[in-house]
């Protein structure tokens, strides 16, 4: 009996595995164990095997989503970014939209004290020698900073803000006010709005830097 011929689509192409939703769902709770961990313990002192515990898994099961500790924090990171990139690069906006985009960002960060407490605590503690998440905060940073600064000249180059701004400055105050503010309100949640003292400073700084006939 002749065989039937392999068409394009037949089994001689190589098989694709797709994660199981049970799969993700098990990951993401690992995921979540690990940042309250994480944001009670620091990275350095958190217990791969408490994390385990707490998800129900033996040290070898956790090992077999997260072979390393770096590869957790490093999928918490990505996560992170897929949530917050798309807010910091949109091209094409204007100045005034980004700069109560960042207020934006703001009001979700005060809505998720747990995550934000967690990238607090890890963003401090990249600071330290050979820590694996200190190229990955030094990006962000530098991504939060180069876009407001950008936005900015984009502003000065259409005459709607001061021509002598010096946006390089500005960026860094920007960064500073929303960590600063991060932080106090972290600290004592209930005395400081973030959200509000944050919009505030931001109407501030457009009407400092707006050109007089924009």
């Amino acid at each position: 009996m002749p065989q039937s011929k392999k068409t394009p689509n037949s089994d001689d192409k190589p098989i694709r595995r797709r994660k199981s939703p049970k799969g993700e769902l098990r990951r993401e709770e690992i995921l979540d164990a690990a940042m309250r961990h994480f944001a009670h313990d620091g990275y350095q002192s958190s217990s791969f095997a408490a994390i385990a515990e707490e998800v129900g898994l033996t040290l070898p099961g956790l090992l077999h989503y997260f072979p390393t500790k770096v590869d957790l924090l490093l999928a918490i990171l990505n996560r992170r970014d897929i949530e917050n990139t798309p807010s910091l690069t949109k091209d094409g906006e204007g100045w005034r939209h980004f700069l109560h985009g960042l207020v934006a960002v703001t009001q979700r960060n005060q809505t998720i004290p747990g995550v934000v407490r967690t990238f607090a605590v890890l963003n401090a503690e990249s600071l330290t020698r050979n820590h694996p998440a200190e190229g990955w905060f030094g990006e962000r940073v530098e991504l939060v900073r180069s876009a407001v600064k950008s936005v900015l000249e984009a502003g000065v180059k259409a005459g709607e803000l001061k021509p002598d701004l010096n946006c390089a400055n500005i960026a860094a105050e920007v960064i500073a006010m929303m960590d600063g503010l991060q932080m106090l309100w972290l600290r004592n949640p209930d005395e400081f709005d973030m959200v509000a003292i944050f919009a505030d400073y931001i109407e501030r700084l457009i009407v400092s830097i707006e050109a007089p006939s924009a």
